[in-house]
């Protein structure tokens, strides 16, 4: 089962960049799509149907911004969308598909682009944090993939010791991070790679993706239950549909 989280920083944009092209040709069995920026009637379903995909969506309530979704070939026991806070779930920030006794999340995270901004970002690490502790206890096993706009160790971002005082790698989010790691669950890719310099989203500005000078924020978080089942991790740095590119984890079905 090969699962692919990608942000498309606009999923229109993306299919103008022939994301559907790119799709048939890597052909995951689920993709965690987030930053749809787009209301679900202004998404053409019609073209990852003919792909093999259902497809749902969590859409922000402010057209054009965040919104999650998930294309799968496996059609879903079940679909949940939001936590059941409604501050968060106006942003259209998660949903959830249940297979049998596993679940897959598509989730995007706040970004701390202001004071005020950083603020709603800590408020929902706490409210998610939460959520998952509940769900954890009837849905056990969880990939939980998305945009979590946080660096997790000094090797996911560029120029480290110059970034701690940058919202996305600031102390108390990385300790955020590591606290929730501690609840049972699993960075999968560095399961597999533990080099530097692997780095799953770039600014346009200073060439930085051709630099490299990256971050890795965009993650296939599994718990510790699925560990034995996973087959291997990837970022795919040679896609380019946004700024994010997509981020894989294979696991035995």
């Amino acid at each position: 089962m090969n699962i692919i989280s990608y942000n498309l920083n606009g999923i229109r944009s993306a299919l103008n960049k022939d994301f559907d092209k790119w799709l048939q040709k890597e052909n995951p069995d689920i993709v965690c799509i987030q930053e749809t920026k787009a209301q679900p009637e202004q998404i053409d379903e019609k073209i990852f149907a003919e792909l093999g995909y259902y497809s749902y969506w969590f859409s922000a309530k402010k057209k054009g911004y965040s919104g999650v979704g998930i294309l799968t070939k496996i059609k879903p026991d079940k679909i949940e969308s939001g936590i059941g806070i409604e501050k968060f779930d106006n942003e259209g920030r998660f949903i959830r598909a249940d297979y049998g006794d596993i679940s897959v999340i598509s989730t995007y995270f706040p970004s701390g682009s202001n004071e005020d901004r950083q603020s709603v970002k800590m408020e929902w690490l706490d409210a998610f944090t939460e959520y998952i502790i509940e769900l954890k206890k009837v849905r056990p096993k969880l990939i939980i993939s998305g945009d979590y706009n946080i660096c997790r160790l000094w090797i996911d971002i560029h120029n480290p010791a110059q970034q701690q005082n940058t919202s996305g790698f600031l102390p108390e989010e990385r300790e955020w991070f590591q606290k929730f790691i501690d609840l049972g669950f699993v960075d999968s890719f560095r399961e597999f790679d533990e080099e530097e310099e692997k780095y799953s989203w770039w600014s346009y500005r200073a060439a930085s993706r051709q630099r490299n000078k990256g971050w890795r924020i965009d993650y296939n978080i599994v718990t510790e239950n699925l560990v034995p089942k996973l087959k291997g991790a990837s970022i795919l740095n040679d896609i380019v549909h946004s700024d994010h590119c997509p981020v894989k984890v294979e696991i035995e079905p």
